[in-house]
């Protein structure tokens, strides 16, 4: 008797960033047919560094990408922070700067996004300079009409398209239903190296705003990135895609201000990977309706302010595509079993999240004193490995909080029904 094999799931992506090619790369070893849409008409290779820790080390692993991802860490050796007139007021190497235990990692967004986009190119199908205009579900599998034009059916769509996500738009509703912003907004952008750094970051902390400057082993030696973070209660009035607003309300915000602050935002404007968002969470009661579901930043964005962000979008990816995979393609079972695993651990990092984002943008100059007073005083004192211990355990807690299952089991013959 000859049995009777079900096709491989065809998937949808949306986005190219992390979670999405993490994502097609594992369902490509399970026997899926992904296919990525990206609305860039090429691969985004901006950003800034972040963190590999704990569970999203050995995912690297797993995947087959650590090697890469180590040699192109940015191999920071330490931070300082300096007054206003850029005298050092502390230094600090960079295990206790980044709380970072043996053998986790950092690198730069862009750098993760190539690796995984090379690792996967020659197996998935990619279409850049596109979107999808319009989802229409029946029982058998979605109709995706693109903004191209183009219609296509497939079996599964899966938005991976960040904490903006158009996918979650289309299927659930307005973001703001879900975004739940935290105080505080982010900008970073490539610019001159006007600090003469080499594997270094330099701060700079104001009342409600902090400064950063660094440059990463990776980086020319020319080029450094501009961090800004400051408080803002409540959200500004601008649209998502209008770079020319948002330099205006960054430049704005740090008028008057001293050090090299600026020359650091007069770099703004030359900028062609200029970033500019709210530090905000994203929170759902579901993740999937039907055969759509959310992955990564569209489904529960942690912010920057929680270090994890880029972690749980490879967990997440990890995870969806191995309980696809345990379900045989069944997408209710694997869309719960996959949320049942990601959630608690999704909450305990938003937690950290709300409680670190005022440490980012401290209110009183007189508490940045306190703190410059920690940062010149740790490295001289008995206490300095517990303290630098308690914060590694606290960051670690969270950075494994998602239990890693075994899914190599169901290898791309284990989708035959």
């Amino acid at each position: 008797m000859t049995s009777s094999v079900r096709p491989s799931k065809t998937v949808l992506i949306s986005g190219a960033s992390v979670a999405g090619p993490a994502l097609a790369l594992w369902l490509h070893r399970y026997g899926f047919v992904p296919t990525v849409v990206e609305k860039a008409p090429a691969l985004r290779t901006g950003g800034y560094k972040v963190d590999l820790r704990g569970g999203a080390i050995e995912i690297c692993a797993r995947m087959g990408i650590l090697d890469e991802v180590r040699a192109r860490s940015t191999d920071m050796a330490g931070g300082s922070y300096v007054d206003s007139r850029g005298r050092t007021i502390g230094e600090l190497p960079a295990e206790i700067f980044g709380g970072r235990e043996e053998g986790d990692d950092e690198i730069m967004r862009g750098d993760l996004a190539r690796i995984l986009y090379e690792r996967t190119r020659d197996d998935v199908e990619y279409l850049f300079g596109d979107s999808i205009a319009r989802l229409d579900e029946d029982a058998d599998g979605v109709t995706v009409t693109f903004d191209s034009g183009t219609v296509r059916r497939f079996d599964l769509v899966v938005g991976a398209d960040g904490m903006h996500s158009h996918t979650r738009r289309l299927v659930f509703g307005d973001e703001r239903r879900f975004r739940r912003h935290l105080g505080a907004y982010i900008s970073i952008f490539s610019a001159p190296n006007r600090l003469g750094l080499t594997r270094w970051e330099t701060y700079h902390a104001l009342p409600h705003k902090l400064v950063c400057v660094y440059a990463t082993a990776g980086e020319r030696s020319d080029t450094a990135k501009n961090l800004f973070i400051f408080s803002a209660p409540d959200e500004l009035p601008y649209a998502h895609h209008d770079t020319a607003a948002q330099k205006r309300l960054l430049a704005k915000a740090f008028a008057g201000d001293d050090w090299e602050i600026p020359a650091l935002i007069a770099d703004s404007a030359d900028a062609d990977d200029f970033y500019f968002d709210s530090v905000a969470l994203i929170r759902m009661d579901r993740w999937s309706r039907g055969r759509v579901v959310l992955v990564g930043d569209a489904a529960h964005c942690a912010s920057p302010a929680s270090g994890q962000g880029t972690g749980l979008a490879l967990t997440g990816a990890y995870v969806l595509a191995g309980e696809l995979a345990a379900a045989g393609g069944a997408h209710e079972r694997a869309f719960a079993a996959y949320e049942a695993v990601m959630r608690p651990g999704v909450e305990q990092n938003q937690r950290m999240a709300e409680g670190f984002v005022k440490e980012l943008t401290v209110d009183t100059r007189w508490k940045i004193a306190l703190r410059m007073f920690m940062v010149r005083t740790l490295p001289r004192t008995p206490w300095k490995n517990l303290i630098a211990k308690k914060i590694r355990d606290d960051i670690q807690k969270a950075a494994n909080a998602v239990p890693l299952k075994e899914y190599g089991a169901y290898e791309a013959h284990r989708l035959a029904s």
